[in-house]
Order: structure tokens, then sequence, then C-alpha cells
């Protein structure tokens, strides 16, 4: 006879404790245990390899097939894509709430689409499909079902009516296999694996959505992203206008694309040409403003940064990034202190990058490093120009990859002075030169 036994499991990598932990000693994330009910009933021994019958193959014999992709109607959501859907194809969408993911989903349903909804009604989400102008749909057919296994038993008798599911959301689903509640590591393990197994099996596409931790990591198990083929991150902030869809692991495209949506009354809206949403030009220079050209994908963006250098009597002085990592920061303000002999250890120093950017991207050095300068010595740069260049931590201006597309988009931006590598190798070299045209 089964007998049961109660363990704690980390939601957060699925560490298994006998007793309660504060601190889980495998990912070191705090309060994440919970109490799960076990089995000790053994499972019945199979022979895997016998029962899967799976033989090994040659690469040189297996057959190039060409996926047939299939258009959500989004442009920006298909380039993030890779092309479109793959039959096949399990995807998840994540991001912080009323950040617009059920919003995009719903616009997506003019194809016939099985939306099953765990957290809201089918009423609620009529009332955000009528806001939308998408309440004479007859392709989007509702679900409010959490047991996983009435939902695969419903595509299963139903499989040739969608073309696509859209779950929403992973941790309200559970399995009646499992002991623990919906959202435990075990559940949403289990019914990812299901939906996995039935995507791959019925050839059908499947976006799950998850939810994201205060942390800014998706809630649950780590596992749940390795197994799906697709993990989108949804960017932004209820009170930010623009929406960034940025992908993370895509087993069928690239995974360095990003979309760029704007948030408006009727929801999301394409924004085709994002350079105007991250960077205003000035008739008037100011001290601190500097622009940059990043690598985002495919694409190269004009970003604007914004330097603010300000005295403080702090025996640690402030250093404050928005849109850069911090480090990134401390690096570049070290790199100056050292080479141009800037005095920032009597500074606060803050960066921000408008539009609500994040920039990852290391040709963005230079831009920071000119609006550092900028705002320390009050001296604003030239209108019209541009920086492109990583710096070295000898004081080196560096090219970058994609130079000459990042070139190109900011001659067509209007900018006609562009500060690079190509003008100068040395960065107390370029400001010398920076210096006299100021002045």
């Amino acid at each position: 006879m089964a007998k049961s036994f109660t363990s704690y499991v980390c939601q957060q990598c699925g560490y298994i404790s006998p007793q309660y932990l504060g601190r889980c000693p495998e990912c070191q994330s705090w309060n994440t245990f919970v109490e799960t009910a076990a089995s000790t009933q053994k499972q019945p021994s199979v022979n895997r390899q016998a029962a899967s019958g799976a033989v090994p193959v040659k690469l040189a014999d297996i057959k190039k097939e060409s996926r047939q992709r299939m258009s959500t109607g989004i442009n920006e959501l298909d380039l993030v894509l890779g092309g479109g859907l793959v039959n096949g194809q399990v995807v998840l969408l994540a991001g912080e709430p009323g950040v617009g993911k059920s919003t995009l989903l719903l616009q997506i349903a003019r194809m016939p689409v099985l939306y099953v909804s765990g957290e809201e009604s089918p009423e609620q989400i009529s009332i955000r499909a009528h806001r939308l102008g998408l309440g004479s749909l007859s392709s989007l057919f509702l679900l409010a079902e959490t047991n996983i296994e009435q939902i695969l038993s419903h595509i299963e008798n139903s499989r040739s009516e969608y073309r696509l599911l859209v779950v929403d959301s992973i941790q309200t689903m559970w399995s009646s296999e499992l002991t623990g509640a919906p959202g435990s590591v075990g559940q949403v393990r289990e019914c990812a694996y299901k939906l996995m197994q039935s995507a791959k099996r019925l050839q059908l596409p499947i976006v799950i959505v998850g939810q994201v931790t205060k942390e800014g990591s998706i809630a649950g198990p780590k596992v749940l992203e390795h197994l799906v083929d697709t993990v989108l991150y949804m960017e932004g902030s209820r009170y930010e206008e623009l929406r960034l869809l940025r992908v993370e692991k895509n087993r069928f495209g690239p995974a360095d694309e990003v979309g760029v949506f704007s948030m408006q009354e009727n929801g999301l809206k394409e924004v085709i040409d994002p350079t105007g949403s991250f960077y205003t030009k000035r008739d008037v220079p100011v001290a601190g403003h500097a622009a940059a050209v990043v690598m985002e994908g495919s694409r190269p963006i004009i970003a604007e940064i914004q330097a603010l250098v300000a005295p403080t009597e702090l025996k640690n002085p402030r250093r404050v990034a928005n849109g850069i990592n911090l480090n990134r920061l401390v690096m570049i303000v070290g790199i100056l202190s050292k080479h141009l002999r800037l005095p920032f250890e009597r500074f606060d120093v803050y960066i921000n990058v408008s539009g609500g950017l994040r920039v990852e991207d290391p040709g963005s050095d230079l831009a920071i490093g000119l609006a550092l300068y900028s705002s320390i010595n009050n001296i604003p740069l030239p209108v019209g120009s541009v920086a492109i260049g990583e710096l070295s931590l000898l004081g080196e201006i560096l090219p970058v990859s994609h130079q000459t597309r990042r070139i190109r988009e900011a001659k067509k931006a209007g900018f006609t002075a562009i500060f690079s590598a190509d003008q100068s190798t040395a960065l107390h070299i370029l400001v010398s030169s920076l210096k006299k045209t100021t002045t």
C-alpha cells in the first residue's frame, strides 16, 4: 500500500528537503520552499529503450525538410519568432502583470485559436476583446479550465478546429496525477511537459503564458524554460507607452531579435521605426546628452543617453544606472577617472536611457563616456553628433560589430558628426579634439 509523506520543494530550482528551510542551498533563494505531499509507491520499471523503439540515425541520412511558418498577422511578433509560428512549436511568453501579454495574444486570434484561461472568466476576456475591437471574431474559442487532462482531452477530440492553443497561465494549471497545488514546481513541470508532448504529437503550436517574479525571472522551475522551444519576454511598465518583446531562446529562429510595440487604448500597435520613440532631437546642445547607435537583434536603433554628474559630500558617491548594467557604468567611470583624470570620487553619477530601452550593447560605451564627460565639465556635445564604440580598460576606443550598418543608420537619421574608432583609437585624443571644437 502506498504511503504518503511531506517534503518541501524549492519553487525556483526544484530542490527537495525533508524539512522547511529559509534559504535554498541549491539556488540561494529565500523563502521559496513549499510543503508538498508525495507518495512512496514505486512505479513499475519499464524498458525505456524497448518502449520508444528509437535507433541511431546517421546525420547525413536525415533529409532536410523546410518548415512552413504560420504568420500571426503581427509583423513585429513574426520578426521575433523568426518569420512566424511553426507547427509543434511551444512558446513561453513571460512578463510582469499588466504589461500586455494577454492583449497581444488576443490580437493574434484572427486565426482559429483555443484560448484556455485559468485566471479570467470568459466574460472578462470578452470585455477586453470588445475594447480591442475583436468582439465579433468567430475564430476565437474560450475555455475556462485549469485541469491539464481535461484540456488535452478536448484538444485531442477537436484538433482540426484550431490552429493555435493559448494557455494563460501555466501557473494556474494542475494535473490530477500529482498532489501539489497549482503553481508548485511539480505541477508546473508536469503540465508544461504534457503540453509539450501534445504539441509535438499533434503538430499544434502552443503559446504558454508565464508569470514573472519581482526579481524579473519566470516564476516556477528553470526547467520550464528548457522544455519550450521559444522564450519571449515582454518588457515595459504600465506607466510607459512602449513595450519591448525580446526573445531569449529560439530553436526555430534568431535568439536576439526585439519587437517594439506601443500600448494604445485599442491594444498594442507596432512601432515600425523605433528610433523616433527612443531619441528626441534637440536644436540646442545640452550638457550630459549623447546619442548612441545600438543593435537590437538585426536592427540598429538610435538611443538617447542622459547623464547627470552632481557634487556630493557622501563618503561613497552614488552610482545609479537606469537602462544599462550598473557594473558597466562603474567600469566606464573608472576608465574616465584613470585616463582622463576626472575626479568622479567627489560626484554622484546618474545614467538614464530614455524611452525605457534597456541597452546591453557594448557599442554604447563611448556614448555613455562622452555623456559623463559632458556633464562633469558642463560642455555640451555638438548638435547632430552620435557615438559608436566600445571602451577598453586601456582607454582605447574599439570598433564594434555591424559598424557600417550603425553609421548608415546614423546618417539616415540626420546625424552629421559621428564619433567612433575611425576618428581616434584613444579616448583622451578624441576628447581633446572634442574640447577644441566646443570651445
